[in-house]
């Protein structure tokens, strides 16, 4: 596009550079990322204006730059010439405004996938049963928030055919503004869980925001909801196609034959009457429920999956690390709820190990019941007969109350890894799962 029609997009003015010059390639907010042909938008933090760095954004040969008025000028005294410099009262506004632009004109199909749990995994295996039919794009890692989106949107390539969208939140509206910029077609609600209730008090309230993303679809859209999840039911709309997945549900598992080696297996799902046959690289039960609401996601776009289903997942999600000496260790430690907590131990106890280890770290932003979400989680570990338990950090010390076998309690997560180092025996498997405030990824720094 133009960069008359980039700075109108974007809701700026267009203070240097040609109007009728060719836009940027890419956008970057950050200049250690910028490269030649990028627009930089310089977004306030909380402690860095990045505004004030427009002119090395310039230095390190940036198409322009999008900021703030007070950061304007000087950025078109250090611009060279045919750089572009556009001013925005709201440079993230700006961003916003201009990733919305860029998906009207692209004019593909959209799809927002949100979850109390399992979001990214489910977004990953759609892209992944997509692909074969159409060329997608979706959020790379978590870029999934009000300013992570936009840059995702803002990365498609033209001639993108469907845009797959994790949408993030932590309380009421967060759902609704990602929605505004995206627009989607598809609305994917994975599942709603205990989370985020330092913010949000109740469940119920949990589902409220989840369900913006319903309640903000256009008319003629589909939502996609678990079959057995009553907290939606009000939310749900005439106007919309609904197709519910899961035991009960339109699309649902028929059968899973897994492989030998325990590394995926052979799906048969019915979706709306007719029969799907996926490969998976996977056989965990939370990741073939994931599948089943991404076989519903492209339904509702009017795609068959079928054969190999070729995923990879986001980092740090139950990633299978083998360590000197015979260990195996599932590093899933990107985020944790009581739901993903429960769903982690149990395959644990099921996969065949000569010990079962659960490395944990808190369970963040659960509120005033936290203390009972973690004495909970460490009973449901003693029931299901993991053999030891080591908790990383005082928050994480409740799992203790609740479990009666042998346990450590490390302060940190470096000294945890020490520790797993010194007990850990040929055979054993291990879970490290915590959430992301509690930096578990350095268990095995």
């Amino acid at each position: 596009m133009t960069t008359a029609w980039v700075a109108e997009a974007a809701g700026g003015r267009l203070l240097g550079g040609e109007p009728d010059a060719l836009g940027p390639r890419r956008v970057a907010i950050d200049t250690r990322e910028v490269a030649a042909g990028d627009l930089f938008v310089g977004l306030r933090g909380e402690h860095v204006d990045g505004g004030a760095h427009a002119p090395d954004a310039l230095a390190a040969g940036a198409w322009g730059v999008l900021v703030a008025p007070a950061h304007a000028e000087r950025a078109s005294v250090a611009a060279p010439p045919g750089a572009a410099v556009i001013a925005a009262d709201d440079p993230l506004a700006a961003l916003q405004g201009l990733a919305r632009a860029w998906r009207r004109e692209l004019g593909c199909k959209v799809v927002g996938v949100t979850g109390s749990t399992g979001k990214t995994s489910t977004k990953d295996i759609l892209a992944a049963v997509l692909t074969p039919h159409l060329d997608v794009h979706s959020n790379r890692e978590n870029l999934n928030t009000e300013i992570g989106l936009p840059l995702t949107i803002l990365a498609a390539e033209a001639g993108t055919e469907a845009l797959v969208l994790e949408m993030a939140m932590r309380g009421e509206g967060q759902i609704a503004e990602p929605v505004a910029i995206a627009e989607p077609d598809v609305g994917v609600i994975v599942n709603v869980g205990p989370v985020h209730l330092e913010l949000l008090g109740t469940v119920e309230r949990v589902a409220a925001a989840k369900a913006e993303l319903i309640r903000d679809l256009r008319a003629g859209g589909s939502c996609v909801v678990p079959a057995s999840e009553p907290l939606l039911d009000r939310h749900l709309r005439d106007d919309l196609d609904t197709i519910t997945f899961g035991p009960g549900g339109e699309v649902m598992l028929l059968s899973f034959e897994a492989r030998a080696d325990g590394r995926g297996g052979r799906a048969e799902i019915e979706a709306r009457g007719n029969r799907v046959l996926l490969d998976l690289p996977y056989a965990e039960p939370h990741n073939l429920l994931n599948t089943l609401a991404a076989v519903a996601a492209a339904t509702a776009l009017g795609v068959r999956p079928v054969g190999a289903v070729d995923v990879s997942f986001s980092s740090l999600r139950g990633e299978i690390v083998e360590l000197p000496g015979g260990v195996t260790v599932v590093n899933d430690c990107y985020n944790a709820n009581p739901m993903s907590m429960r769903a982690a131990l149990k395959l644990l106890a099921e996969t065949p190990a000569e010990r079962r280890v659960a490395v944990l770290g808190t369970m963040a932003e659960l509120g005033p019941a936290s203390g009972d979400f973690h004495r909970e989680i460490g009973e449901e570990a003693a029931a299901l007969g993991i053999d030891v338990l080591i908790t990383v950090g005082e928050a994480a010390l409740g799992y203790g109350a609740g479990y009666d076998g042998e346990t450590y309690a490390a302060p940190t997560p470096e000294e945890a890894g020490a520790l797993l180092e010194e007990i850990a025996q040929p055979g054993d498997r291990v879970l490290i799962k915590g959430s992301r405030s509690a930096g578990l990824e350095r268990v095995l720094a």
